[in-house]
């Protein structure tokens, strides 16, 4: 996982799913953004898997599995 070195103590990791309409990099976008009000100093994110739902063979909302990393307090 990308820039999740602290000096000491401990990191947490988060899994969630963020969502759009728009693309992949936005729906991970969206799931930093969206945990980012609640959770303090995200410091990395890896996208564990990608999916899409489909309706009339159009993509209609774009899924991106994630982990993000924090340090503890």
């Amino acid at each position: 996982m990308a820039s999740t070195s602290i000096n000491s103590g401990a990191i947490k990791i988060v899994e969630l799913v963020g969502v759009s309409k728009k693309s992949f990099d936005d729906a991970v976008a969206q799931a930093v953004k969206k945990a980012s009000e609640t959770i303090k100093g995200i410091t990395g994110v890896e996208v564990i898997s990608q999916s899409a739902k489909v309706s009339n063979g159009k993509i209609v909302q774009y899924r991106a599995n994630v982990k993000l990393a924090f340090a503890v307090k």
